[in-house]
């Protein structure tokens, strides 16, 4: 009953450990953002996904460092060949997706994930949150359309139609949501922040 005991109070101090280490939480914020790339909703160039939520949340919690390493850790996986991308009609896989329609997009992550852990180290209070969450989105579009415009459509006007505009209603859903999620969460990281 005894050796039970302690290897209980051993097993729960290595739960402990590993659930208390920057490493687990950046590996599961990697996951986190490949699960969400496969919740998508068709759409010719760039479809609809909840990749950016978890982009935000990766830096709002882990803080600006490790929420930039989760992303650049998923782009190393999708670069690599696994399938962590979200589907596209263009088919692209691996390295060869970071020049297509999505490339901007994704390229754009871990700045987007340190920008929003960046405002937050700063100031945490409602509505710091809800910009910084509006910010790294923003920037996700922004360079999403920039590279859009220079590398494949050549149009500007076009460009914003349909790598911004499209995604005006989904990036406020996503905000709010982001933001909601935060707040129900972020007890639990502070010890996490880098």
């Amino acid at each position: 009953m005894l050796l039970n005991n302690k290897s209980n109070l051993a097993a729960i101090n290595i739960a402990a450990s590993i659930l208390s280490s920057s490493t687990f939480w950046i590996i599961t914020f990697t996951v986190l953002t490949a699960i969400s790339a496969q919740i998508t909703i068709p759409a010719k160039p760039v479809p609809f996904t909840l990749q950016t939520l978890m982009v935000v949340l990766s830096g709002a919690l882990l803080g600006s460092k490790n929420g930039a390493y989760s992303q650049f850790l998923y782009l190393f996986l999708g670069a690599v060949g696994l399938p962590v991308f979200a589907a596209t009609p263009e088919g692209a896989v691996g390295f060869a997706r970071l020049f297509g329609p999505t490339g901007g997009y994704l390229l754009a992550f871990p700045i987007a994930a340190f920008i929003t852990g960046l405002i937050l180290e700063k100031k945490n209070n409602y509505f710091m949150v809800a910009s910084a969450m509006l910010a790294g989105n923003l920037i996700v579009i922004l360079f999403g359309v920039l590279y859009l415009n220079v590398f494949l459509l050549k149009d500007i006007n076009q460009s914003l139609a349909l790598g911004a505009a499209i995604f005006s209603v989904w990036t406020v859903v996503k905000v709010i949501a982001a933001t909601v999620i935060y707040f129900s969460v972020k007890n639990s990281f502070k010890k996490l922040k880098s």
